[in-house]
């Protein structure tokens, strides 16, 4: 049934706000007018929302993320060091929040108040008298744990938003039963109407995460468009700015002309030339740059960094940690890739942790980070397996079907190790890691390749596998883990770690031999390259991630067929051939069985990365049992790999399984085929073991030379054509996804442990893998409403960015 939405959408405003904070981090100099006027009306028509595509069932699974073996192996100061850095990753994790809607903020501090105020038992207790059912409660904390998982109510792993499975009525009844609303019942009261449409509106631009009409983003104010982002990224470009670590914000110069002032993430607001710019005129618009960006939260993170550098191993960590804490202080990109420097100079520790801006999948122009931190320790058994490939790394790399003039012309070698996660801090957990980002140092220096050990197996439990025969199911269950380990390895090492991209530097020169190379799908000269100021990720934009997660899986199939690479991982003769059976067969259910998910029927677009993941499919949201990794992009080098469906990283692994898996149906010759075993209830993939060696391999390396080619030529044209004809859902893929949706299950939530400072000793706590669990790890992670302050102010402070979104609240 089709109901019309009137919309006044309105300009933003700047608002007044009681206190100082707003004037102290948040704002802005210069002639900064927001305007009054309104802008016309918007109709929208929409089809009815079935909500249950947006709940969190009340048996949503939660597993624990195990550490306590790798933990208790530590010394004293190697846990001291641990329990810092950890602090660091988790005060730092909460700008997620803001980084992920407008309302997360405060809707974290409101449960987070509630839960805080009282034990777990005694609220239920309280809501039970109110009315509340056990169904609703249940809800109520599962809905909390969604939150919390994914640092907002849109989901890490696929982008779409989330709302309570109770009714708004049945909500507030537990809201007003608490402690926390009978301590202080006006704040409570505040924060509820404040938050109560924004939790449960499913608005159609509200369902999900995208720039302008098409979702919702922070990275942008809400009056922004495409073009605006385009133009934006232009300016950047002329003063060779990367965006990581900013937020851009639109509104009218006292002339009248479009002000966008680029907001750097710091401790420090005040201005200082020329980290921070004064307005300047460009193609009709003016550009700012400001600083002060989740100022208060990246103090807290900076605070517990300087405690970690006490108690660091070498003087590789030291640095590298002052770096990050000058970086998180001054916004400054520079000293956070010097800190990463160090990071890779620093091989084989026992401690290992990244901090920062990384992973950009949720930017709806793919090129703003999200924060992100993890601390993991050293699994040295699968780490010697690693460590194993990248001895043969420039061998393996031999092996791959592009040619010497299309790889890099001097591999270096990563440190390569498996980590138990002890702390994962942002919007999910991935499998695996290959990091820095920054296609500078990746290029010229090098990067690190991580493995995830203990998120994989946590990932797979109790998972339920559609869509295959029995005995490929048995095989699946029994390989799948080895598999996937091996195509981390793959997909990280050498997907994102090889290939080169052709380049004219500063002074005219080229990086390649522009008389001899040629390229190998036309066979004449190379005609186009990447030229100074250019990054993949500034030419590819929105395409860049699913592009390269799929060059990236594609190289983890291609070389699995390889029995030396086998062998390093410890599997021959028949077994090798069913881990390598089961690699394939994974990858491509998951383009068949779940990357379809994260396809907008009414827009016949892909939901991530944003201009559709960064992206994603993160291990913690994940719902499927498939193996397959998780991300990269700019130089095709970087990422993370994630289980799953498919950010984020999720949407950009699903789209390209599902180039992959419809590549091998289309152009395989029955090699794998997709059938309806019963019409408009169940699919059926088989895949032909037989011709993987032969086929397959042909197939997959046809299409590694393209992918390679139009990544090293920056030639987005092409690379968009050839994608869009691989994940179109032409004929009756554009029916089975229905099937699909059938089949959807809940993704996985990963109950992550606290570490605790008594006296001399840190001691690791341990939580049940439940939603009772969940919230009580967050409650003894943040005892103190502090962080609530923070966040509500915070919040508070972007509101005038984000007025055009209200209307849409009571829709």
């Amino acid at each position: 049934m089709l109901r019309t939405l009137t919309i006044n959408l309105t300009r933003c405003r700047r608002t007044s706000i009681a206190d100082s904070f707003f004037s102290k981090y948040c704002r802005h100099s210069s002639g900064t007018v927001y305007s009054k006027t309104t802008q016309p009306v918007k109709i929208v028509k929409a089809m009815a929302v079935d909500k249950s595509n947006f709940l969190l069932p009340n048996n949503q699974r939660f597993v624990e993320l195990d550490s306590s073996q790798a933990f208790n192996n530590l010394t004293t100061q190697e846990k001291l060091y641990a329990h810092y850095l950890s602090q660091a990753a988790w005060n730092g994790g909460l700008i997620v929040l803001v980084q992920t809607s407008p309302e997360s903020p405060r809707i974290f501090s409101l449960l987070h108040r509630i839960f805080v105020a009282e034990p777990l038992s005694e609220l239920k207790q309280s809501a039970l008298r109110a009315g509340a059912t056990e169904d609703d409660f249940q809800a109520f904390l599962v809905y909390a744990g969604g939150l919390f998982a994914n640092s907002g109510n849109y989901k890490g792993f696929g982008d779409t938003k989330f709302i309570p499975n109770l009714s708004k009525e049945s909500f507030e009844v537990i809201v007003k039963a608490s402690k926390a609303y009978e301590n202080d019942n006006l704040h409570i009261t505040k924060l509820w109407q404040n938050t109560q449409n924004a939790i449960y509106s499913l608005a159609p631009r509200l369902t999900s995460l995208g720039l302008s009409d098409k979702g919702v983003t922070t990275y942008f104010s809400s009056n922004c468009t495409k073009e605006d982002s385009d133009l934006v990224n232009d300016w950047l470009k002329t003063k060779r700015i990367e965006a990581y670590i900013c937020r851009t914000f639109k509104s009218n110069a006292d002339d009248g002309l479009p002000l966008y002032t680029i907001h750097y993430a710091s401790v420090e607001s005040t201005p200082k030339p020329p980290l921070t710019m004064e307005k300047e005129k460009y193609k009709n618009a003016y550009f700012q740059v400001t600083r002060g960006d989740y100022s208060p939260l990246l103090r807290l993170a900076c605070n517990n960094l300087s405690e970690a550098i006490k108690y660091a191993a070498n003087d590789n960590e030291k640095n590298m940690l002052k770096h990050y804490e000058h970086s998180f202080k001054e916004g400054s990109l520079d000293e956070h890739k010097e800190g990463s420097r160090y990071w890779i100079k620093n091989k084989g520790p026992i401690i290992e942790t990244y901090q920062g801006f990384i992973e950009t999948y949720r930017d709806p122009s793919g090129q703003r980070g999200e924060f992100e931190g993890f601390v993991a320790m050293v699994n040295k058994e699968m780490s010697k397996k690693f460590g194993s490939l990248v001895e043969g790394a420039e061998q393996f790399i031999k092996l791959l079907p592009w040619g010497a003039d299309l790889e890099k012309d001097t591999f270096l070698r990563p440190d390569f190790t498996s980590l138990d996660v002890l702390t994962f801090s942002g919007s999910g957990i991935p499998a695996g890691i290959n990091i820095p980002n920054y296609d500078d140092i990746r290029q010229n220096e090098g990067f690190k390749n991580v493995s995830l050990g203990n998120v994989i197996p946590a990932a797979y439990k109790e998972s339920v596998i559609p869509f295959l025969n029995d005995a490929d199911k048995q095989l699946l269950e029994k390989y799948r883990v080895p598999a996937f380990e091996v195509q981390v390895g793959l997909h990280e090492l050498l997907g994102h770690g090889s290939g080169k991209l052709l380049r004219q530097e500063a002074d005219g020169t080229f990086n390649f031999d522009k008389e001899k190379v040629k390229n190998p799908l036309t066979g004449k000269p190379i005609e186009s390259w990447y030229t100074e100021g250019e990054t993949y990720d500034s030419k590819f934009t929105t395409l860049g991630s699913a592009f390269e997660e799929c060059r990236a899986e594609a190289v983890g199939l291609y070389l699995s067929l390889v029995p030396e690479i086998l062998k390093v991982f410890g599997y021959e003769g028949e077994e090798a051939e069913n881990v390598t059976y089961v690699n394939w067969l994974s990858l491509l259910w998951n383009g068949a069985a779940k990357a379809t998910e994260m396809y907008q029927p009414s827009t016949k677009t892909w939901l991530q990365p944003r201009g559709d993941y960064t992206s994603a499919e993160r291990a913690n949201a994940s719902l499927t049992p498939s193996p397959s990794p998780r991300r990269s992009k700019s130089s095709g080098l970087r990422g993370v790999i994630s289980l799953g469906d498919t950010r984020g990283c999720a949407n950009a692994h699903a789209r390209a399984r599902f180039v992959l898996m419809r590549l091998l149906e289309l152009e395989g010759d029955g090699i794998l085929t997709v059938t309806e075993a019963e019409p408009g209830k169940n699919l059926l993939l088989t895949l032909q073991k037989d011709r993987l060696a032969t086929d397959g391999k042909k197939i997959i390396g046809e299409f590694l030379v393209k992918l390679q080619t139009l990544k090293a030529t920056g030639d987005i044209a092409g690379a968009e054509a050839l994608f869009d004809k691989y994940s179109r859902l032409d004929g009756p893929w554009a029916r089975w996804r229905d099937i699909v949706m059938m089949h959807k299950q809940p993704r996985n939530i990963f109950v992550q442990p606290n570490t605790v400072h008594k006296g001399d000793e840190v001691e690791l706590k341990r939580y049940p893998a439940n939603a009772e669990g969940m919230v009580s790890s967050w409650v003894d992670r943040f005892p103190s409403t502090n962080v609530d302050d923070i966040l509500e102010q915070l919040g508070e402070a972007d509101k005038p960015h984000f007025a055009e979104l209200e209307p849409l609240l009571d829709v």
